[in-house]
């Protein structure tokens, strides 16, 4: 009995510290469930009265704790679409995340209004967490006119044509590692090894960096990283956030180091990176040593103004596309993996258009007409990435009070959009469940349906990149192997990304030579 009063005690002392520690750190989204609760009608002004169906659930937090169980429990989509069916025939719903009154947006006119709307009724939010570790950056940047900026600066790097000559390179990497981590083995972990390799992938051809020891410590320090990314920013000893504050920190340490080494290489040892306009021209600096790569591009280029990154920005940016550009990838292909792997003749389709394409090679490296040719293998990746999506949606917020489908959005609002919901909604994709490429044959899918990748002015900087990284490493994995799933079934969840809950074991049949020239 005194162990059950003790424990409930104890239970309860943890509850009430942890609403205080949620209400120091969301010190003003509890102003708004107050303001707009329906036990406080007379504080809502009349344009708010008219708000979407739903409960804000709990006080301050919200159905935060529920959304979060449901993420991680694989049943994100199932969170939505019960709130969607119980706000029929509505397709927005009001809810409480993060401490915010949120309005979740459901279907492909929903996903057209965000992102048609972009800086006009409503702008990209992320929670604080977000901020707190990657610091001034593309996806956090204060105004439009700043993400406008930073985008452009970035996406020279990253734009089809500068993407042509990173295949060779990528091409290289990908047979190094299959060579490395999964021929003679009988079986992989996936998700750790592909994450593995997307990090070693992304460092090679965003800094040209390539120490094996360091890659490993790099990539270590962002899977705890991750675990903060989505989170309540709780920034005290045991935390996740605390651990991922403290990744993020040593992450930028070493990153500092890199990009003042290469500012060596480049000539640049006496130069102030500054906000202000830079004290040489960029033709004045050595860019022959580094191939021209994307820490470099950073490093020299400037914008229309004249102003050039400085340390700060070019360390937050990195650590950004770091973290992009290696954990979407893996999601991704970790899932292509599970799907191959319970659809056989999915599996040998793409085996054939990919053989077709390496018995042309004779043993040459992947050229950027090689993964033009790979329609049918990007048509089974779109595919999984219609009923897995790498993340499970994004956040906008409302600019002004604006009406939607005859509901009120009052100003200051959080609203979600999930592409899940929208790729498996019947209505939109015949037979929503079943596994189907030829979905991405002829005119395509309906406008807005799709969108894994985001839309907008505020899509995806690196598709491109994804696409021509997941194809490379399909190309090496088919040609070497078939595969068995060593746990039929495993659940998956986003932690925040697509993620299998024992990291996906397989059993690997690497492909005899007859079978490999016969094909």
């Amino acid at each position: 009995m005194g162990v059950t009063f003790a424990a409930a005690a104890i239970a309860l002392a943890l509850g009430v510290l942890l609403l205080l520690l949620i209400i120091r750190y969301y010190p003003y989204g509890h102003k708004d469930y107050y303001r707009y609760s329906t036990n406080n009608k007379s504080a809502a002004p009349s344009s708010a009265t008219n708000l979407p169906p739903g409960s804000f659930g709990w006080p301050i937090i919200g159905e935060t704790f529920m959304y979060f169980r449901a993420l991680r429990g694989g049943s994100s989509e199932r969170f939505i679409r019960d709130r969607m069916d119980s706000a029929a025939p509505a397709r927005v719903f009001k809810t409480g995340m993060l401490g915010h009154p949120t309005a979740v947006f459901c279907g492909n006119a929903a996903h057209k209004f965000l992102f048609g709307n972009e800086s006009k009724l409503v702008r990209v939010w992320w929670p604080p967490s977000v901020h707190k570790l990657f610091g001034h950056c593309l996806v956090t940047a204060h105004s439009d006119s700043e993400a406008k900026r930073l985008r452009k600066i970035l996406s020279t790097s990253l734009h089809p044509d500068a993407l042509i000559k990173y295949v060779n390179t990528m091409d290289a990497v990908t047979r190094h590692h299959i060579s490395s981590l999964w021929q003679g083995k009988d079986q992989v972990t996936v998700y750790p090894t592909v994450k593995l390799y997307t990090f070693e992938l992304a460092c090679r051809l965003f800094m040209s960096f390539q120490d094996p020891l360091l890659i490993s410590k790099l990539s270590a320090r962002f899977n705890v990283f991750l675990k903060g990314v989505i989170n309540i920013p709780l920034n005290f000893p045991g935390t996740p956030f605390y651990r991922a504050m403290k990744a993020a920190n040593a992450i930028r340490d070493e990153l500092r180091k890199i990009v003042r080494q290469r500012k060596l290489e480049l000539g640049m040892e006496h130069m102030i990176i500054t906000n202000d306009i830079a004290e040489q021209q960029s033709s004045s600096y050595n860019t022959s040593s580094t191939s021209q790569d994307l820490l470099s591009h950073l490093l020299v280029t400037s914008d229309e103004q004249g102003r050039f990154l400085n340390e700060v920005e070019i360390i937050n940016n990195i650590l950004l596309l770091l973290f992009a550009g290696h954990d979407t990838s893996c999601s991704v292909i970790t899932m292509l993996i599970k799907y191959l792997g319970e659809l056989p003749q999915v599996n040998d389709c793409v085996f054939t258009e990919q053989m077709e394409i390496a018995n042309s090679k004779g043993g040459d490296l992947l050229e950027w007409e090689d993964i033009q040719k790979m329609r049918y293998s990007w048509h089974v990746v779109s595919e999984v990435m219609r009923l897995t999506p790498p993340v499970s949606g994004g956040f906008r917020e409302a600019l002004v009070d604006f009406s939607y489908e005859g509901y009120t959005i009052p100003k200051g609002w959080k609203l979600f959009w999930s592409p899940a919901s929208t790729q498996r909604d019947p209505t939109l994709f015949p037979n929503a469940e079943e596994f189907d490429p030829s979905r991405f044959d002829g005119t395509g899918l309906p406008p807005f349906s799709y969108v894994p990748f985001g839309g907008g002015t505020r899509m995806c900087l690196g598709k491109e990149y994804a696409r021509l990284e997941i194809l490379v490493f399909l190309h090496n994995l088919v040609k070497n192997f078939k595969w068995e799933l060593l746990i039929p079934g495993e659940k998956i969840g986003y932690d925040p990304m697509a993620t299998p809950a024992k990291g996906l074991p397989i059993r690997l049949f690497p492909h005899s030579p007859r079978a490999v020239f016969s094909s």
